[in-house]
């Protein structure tokens, strides 16, 4: 799939100005104000919880969402994007990482724009393209993302709230279930951009880090706020000049349709406590919407 072509994106017709006032208007609404969700209906006979996350927000933040863990403590199951739960999907993550032996990332680039990559990611990560140079350029790009936006905001993975849960209830020996399969991970994670594009992102991504921590700025707030939507024209808007953007959330909507599907039978067994990053969750193609359009109740769990 070609990112950022010229595409249909209603923000593009609304404009600058448009998106600026069609966002303040719908945010004001009080439903927006959310990231816990009861799912219920459909001959769902239990109710399902779901929650969106966010992995620069840390663990105490949680404290601050109303019945969230009351949510938690009444599910009998964690469900989650995906989990690496044995040797096998580890080793074949690490495979799918390399680039083919026929493959060199220097016949990509001019002389002037590898030396750039390979200084970039020598200061930022600690190793250069002597090391790293038969990764493919999604993953660099992840992990030179990553690790400017961790500096950029104090990150600290092991106080990071978006795993939260699922580390929890593996300590108390809750299932925990994935809903991609290892082939749907890899393809997410590495494969999803023809190979040109990722060496265009990798490029961009060292020129540019600014763009990725005013993006991710933009999210964290609203997500401390509750407005999903909101996330959603962050990243659709075309303004948008992160390696996060509309072709990336075009993905996110298509892949949550197989989500509503697998879904389906964990929301009918039992209690059902999903938590899944902020970003796939809002808009018109968002996983709350399509389990709506499914049949499923998904309303707002409010403070008491």
């Amino acid at each position: 799939m070609t990112k950022r072509r010229a595409h249909t994106s209603p923000f593009r017709r609304i404009g600058l100005i448009g998106l600026i006032v069609v966002t303040s208007l719908i945010s004001s609404l009080p439903c927006r104000a959310q990231l816990l969700y009861q799912i219920s209906g459909n001959g769902a006979l239990n109710k399902s919880y779901l929650f969106a996350t966010n992995r620069l927000t840390d663990i105490a933040f949680l404290d601050s969402v109303p019945g969230l863990f009351k949510a938690y403590a009444a599910s009998d199951k964690v469900i989650t994007e995906f989990t690496m739960l044995d040797y096998e999907a580890t080793a074949a993550l690490r495979t799918a990482a390399l680039l083919p032996d026929t493959v060199r990332l220097q016949d990509r680039y001019t002389g002037e724009q590898y030396d750039l990559i390979d200084q970039s990611l020598q200061l930022t990560l600690g190793m250069g393209l002597d090391k790293l140079g038969r990764m493919k350029p999604q993953y660099l790009t992840e992990m030179y993302r990553t690790e400017v936006l961790r500096k950029w905001a104090g990150y600290d993975e092991s106080r990071s709230s978006e795993h939260f849960f699922e580390d929890v209830a593996t300590q108390q020996g809750i299932p925990v279930y994935g809903l991609d399969e290892i082939g749907e991970a890899i393809y997410m994670m590495f494969d999803r951009e023809p190979f040109y594009w990722q060496c265009s992102e990798l490029l961009k991504v060292v020129e540019y880090p600014e763009r990725e921590i005013k993006q991710e700025r933009a999210i964290r707030d609203l997500y401390r706020r509750g407005r999903l939507l909101d996330i959603t024209y962050v990243v659709s808007s075309p303004d948008n000049q992160s390696t996060v953007s509309f072709s990336d959330y075009k993905v996110f909507c298509a892949r949550n349709t197989t989500w509503v599907r697998r879904l389906q039978p964990f929301l009918h067994d039992g209690h059902a406590f999903i938590c899944l990053n902020a970003i796939y969750l809002g808009g018109e193609n968002g996983l709350i919407a399509q389990l709506q359009s499914a049949g499923y109740r998904v309303k707002p769990v409010k403070a008491k």
